[in-house]
């Protein structure tokens, strides 16, 4: 008797283990479809998916060419893509450790970490230069294709010297030169080189091998090709420098790093829960409207009124997505090679196929 109902139990674990394997792989096979008609509608060359679910990688799969011409298949593993603005979240992160270390408030004055940066009419926070509401301005023109080497500090010679869009904290205003700032931030708050600190308080704890600084002057074997439209053509789209604006939009991943790197923020093993919670923390102007961003972190709620912290990327070459769901404990990374790709698109399909 008492074989028989071990028998039963483990007869009943056997189905219900098959059982979830089998949706998810339903899922997968419906997300996999999604993606294969994506790329086409989307003429796009390459692109990266990745899908991890309880800290468990699902799904990770690429699709096209990371070099059209050479046939170079895109690995999700390896092929580095530019992450563009994602870049803000990594270094978001980065900042968690310096205020868990009590080297950085995030409600200080900017000026008590870059003294020497210009005084501007008004006064503002750390906090509110990483929720883009501290009058910062954006690119001006096509100020995105510079291609000039330079250095963090050097690269705020752009923008430096500009009045504030207006007073800070009263409106929102998406700011990749407000990143660049942070960079300096970090850097100086660290005492230590920025590019180094990340490497060493984000990229290795997390065992992210394939994250680092998109060089402009470096041949990177793995990294993609950078893909632009025009009249409906496809062709390598010019080059730029991105180190000067790491924090803003200078780094190459994968997107199984990303995945890494997502799982950290809904799970964080490296920085405190309270330092987290800091960064998708919506802020508010002075008339009290969300902005839906807290710290490098966009925030809402998607289908079934499920919680989201995500951050979209685009640059030269690049159009990205990371996505993050604390409630659902899982993470979608999606990376492509081509400029101006409708991704919110696949973003809206992609949770259709795995948000319950």
């Amino acid at each position: 008797m008492k074989k028989s109902i071990l028998l039963l139990v483990a007869y009943v674990f056997f189905i219900s283990c098959n059982t979830t394997d089998t949706a998810t792989q339903q899922k997968i096979n419906a997300a996999k479809e999604v993606a294969e008609k994506f790329l086409k509608s989307e003429q796009i060359p390459g692109m990266a998916i990745s899908v991890s679910q309880k800290g468990k990688m699902i799904w990770s799969e690429g699709f096209g060419f990371s070099d059209v011409d050479a046939k170079k298949v895109v690995n999700a593993s390896s092929t580095q893509f530019r992450v563009a603005s994602i870049s803000k979240t990594l270094t978001a992160l980065a900042m968690a450790k310096l205020v868990d270390d009590n080297k950085l408030d995030f409600d200080a004055s900017l000026y008590t970490y870059v003294p020497d940066f210009p005084k501007k009419k008004y006064d503002f926070t750390v906090r509110q230069v990483g929720g883009h509401i501290a009058g910062i301005r954006h690119y001006n023109g096509n100020e995105f294709l510079l291609n000039k080497k330079m250095s963090i500090v050097e690269g705020l010679d752009v923008f430096k010297n500009d009045s504030l869009l207006f007073e800070p904290g009263t409106n929102y205003q998406y700011s990749t030169y407000g990143w660049n700032l942070l960079s300096v931030v970090v850097q100086n708050a660290a005492g230590e080189d920025y590019n180094e600190y990340m490497k060493r308080v984000v990229f290795y704890p997390l065992q992210m091998k394939n994250t680092s600084l998109g060089y402009s002057d470096k041949e990177m074997p793995n990294r993609t090709l950078f893909y632009v439209k025009e009249n409906g053509q496809i062709k390598i789209g010019p080059p730029v420098s991105n180190e000067f604006k790491a924090a803003g939009g200078g780094f190459i991943s994968t997107s199984e790093d990303l995945l890494l790197f997502g799982n950290e923020i809904i799970n964080p093993k490296t920085v405190s829960k309270t330092a987290i919670a800091e960064l998708v923390k919506p802020q508010q102007t002075s008339t009290r409207k969300n902005t839906k961003y807290g710290i490098g972190v966009g925030i809402a709620n998607v289908k079934n009124n499920v919680l989201r912290y995500s951050h979209s990327g685009g640059g030269m070459g690049a159009t990205a997505y990371l996505l993050m769901y604390p409630e659902k404990d899982m993470v979608i990374c999606i990376l492509t090679n081509l400029s101006g790709v409708n991704i919110r698109k696949i973003v809206g399909e992609l949770e259709d196929v795995f948000i319950e």
